[in-house]
């Protein structure tokens, strides 16, 4: 007897439909499977025959051969076992072919017939459900990600003694309540009270750049000595980005669901600080073993941040060029590729010399022509074009970083921080509405999109031309002068970009 048990696997930001077979026959104990298994999945055999063994089930003494189709399909991660364990069960005789039929079953199983969470839920889901399944098995510990699926029937299993049971009798299980997972999301550098714009003093100009650069998506890099407050700037980004939607929210619980990082629904903007030492697989995501979201998709719909720019390899940064672009990133392996999102702002920060000090009044540099240009030339003139504000930032006097109303998070800096979020999101909500799309934003328009939305006045459009031939803009330049005026003139609830937006613009792009 063969018996066939339906799963489906995460296969990058996508899935693909597991066929699993069971055929048991007659000669030396066995358990083979077969199927382009990774070592994990080999492993199964351990875990289910134990797990089997303590659900006071019958492991049967024969050949026991498993297919996983399609064949080659490279399979990998712990989420066959429970499709394994219940296909051998079927066979065996211990459950019914009617029992199993037109469900989907998912889940890791421990030695004693507990239940494990595995990664990429909503991924097996949604394939499943497109497939025309509409039953899902799946750990308990998945059922916070796994509601997010619409239109299914989700059944959250803790053991395997009570997947057998529901199997017999579905009409008398019910699912057992939803208990708090102490496994949450790190967004990093941006845990505990989150820093307000009012409790950075001064930088006035810095803070408008970087409400310009959250309303519109665009990348900014702030330039300045140390102590001049780029990094508070940079932590105060994720903070003035409105809520997200519901479907922000899968997007972004899916991933960090492939990743592993979380069994929980993440309901805040990431925020991702790799460390400058990250290798391009780190950043970009992939590997060896499987191609794992990296930290760019981490920062999908949120803010990749970027501490010390020259200080990351080279190769590095050049990697982040086409994803800047396309919004997405594109892995491929000898056997496997796949695409995922990538739609982040980029926000770095660096200094403007090795020591940190050129151009400081109060504090000389120490370096050398040399090393001033060694040291900037580690950021290439293609990846600096695809960053659309450029600000240098000054010390602030000390004298002028207490006084009395210096509290943490008082009401008044609370007040001003939610007219300054409310604002950005009118602004976010008109281009959404200019270009009939809840994902278009200034920053991400074609040239093509700029000429059919963008309406400059006959005086802007002279003023443009005169500075791009004055400062040599480059075409991709030209354009991200225009869309960084579009997000200004949004701010403001202008329909025209007028020469004020185009000035002001203009002021951001700053020599670095």
């Amino acid at each position: 007897m063969i018996a066939k048990v339906y799963t489906s696997t995460p296969i990058g930001y996508d899935g693909k439909m597991v066929e699993v077979e069971c055929a048991i026959s007659k000669g030396l104990t066995q358990f083979d499977i077969v199927g382009m298994a990774n070592k994990t999945v080999s492993e199964a055999r351990q875990r289910v025959r134990n797990a089997i063994k303590s659900a006071g089930l019958t492991w049967p003494s024969s050949h026991i051969t498993i297919n996983l189709a399609p064949a080659e399909l490279a399979k990998s991660g712990s989420l066959f076992d429970i499709p394994i364990a219940i296909s051998i069960l079927a066979a065996s005789k211990q459950l019914s072919l009617e029992d199993i039929k037109n469900k989907i079953f998912v889940g890791e199983l421990s030695l004693d017939g507990k239940i494990r969470p595995i990664r990429g839920i909503i991924n097996i889901l949604e394939t499943g459900k497109a497939s025309g399944f509409n039953t899902f098995i799946i750990p308990k510990l998945n059922l916070a990600q796994a509601l997010l699926v619409s239109n299914v029937k989700i059944i959250g299993i803790s053991t395997l003694s009570e997947l057998i049971s529901y199997l017999k009798n579905p009409s008398s299980y019910t699912t057992p309540p939803l208990l708090p997972n102490p496994n949450v999301v790190k967004n990093t550098e941006t845990d505990g009270e989150p820093i307000l714009l009012n409790q950075i003093h001064g930088q006035d100009f810095a803070k408008k750049a970087l409400i310009v650069a959250v309303a519109g998506r665009h990348n900014i890099i702030f330039s300045g000595p140390p102590g001049a407050g780029k990094t508070m700037l940079a932590k105060a980004a994720v903070s003035l980005m409105p809520e997200l939607t519901d479907s922000e929210v899968i997007e972004i619980t899916k991933l960090y669901s492939l990743a592993g990082m979380t069994d929980n629904v993440v309901k805040t903007r990431p925020f991702r600080s790799p460390h400058h030492t990250s290798t391009i697989v780190s950043l970009i995501g992939g590997g060896n073993s499987s191609l794992k979201p990296g930290e760019i998709s981490l920062a999908h719909l949120g803010v990749l941040y970027l501490d010390e720019l020259p200080e990351y390899p080279r190769a590095a940064l050049e990697t982040l060029r086409q994803p800047l672009e396309d919004k997405c990133i594109h892995l491929s392996r000898a056997n496997s590729h796949c695409t995922y999102p990538a739609d982040f702002m980029l926000l770095s920060t660096m200094n403007p010399c090795p020591c940190g000090y050129l151009g400081d009044g109060s504090h000389p540099c120490t370096c050398n022509n040399f090393e001033i240009n060694r040291y900037r030339r580690k950021l290439s003139g293609p990846l600096l074009d695809r960053i659309d504000i450029r600000i240098n930032v000054k010390r602030e006097k000390n004298k002028a970083l207490l006084f009395p109303s210096n509290t943490k998070n008082s009401e008044s800096d609370v007040k001003n921080q939610n007219v300054v979020k409310n604002n950005i999101t009118e602004a976010i909500k008109r281009q959404h509405l200019r270009y009939g799309d809840d994902k278009t934003y200034n920053s991400s328009l074609t040239s093509s999109q700029v000429i059919k939305y963008i309406k400059l006045e006959p005086t802007a459009k002279a003023l443009l031309n005169d500075a791009s031939e004055r400062l040599n803009l480059s075409a991709r330049s030209y354009f991200k002068v225009i869309k960084v005026a579009r997000t200004i003139a949004d701010l403001e609830g202008s329909n025209l970009v007028t020469a004020k937006h185009i000035v002001e613009s203009l002021s951001y792009r700053m020599d670095i």
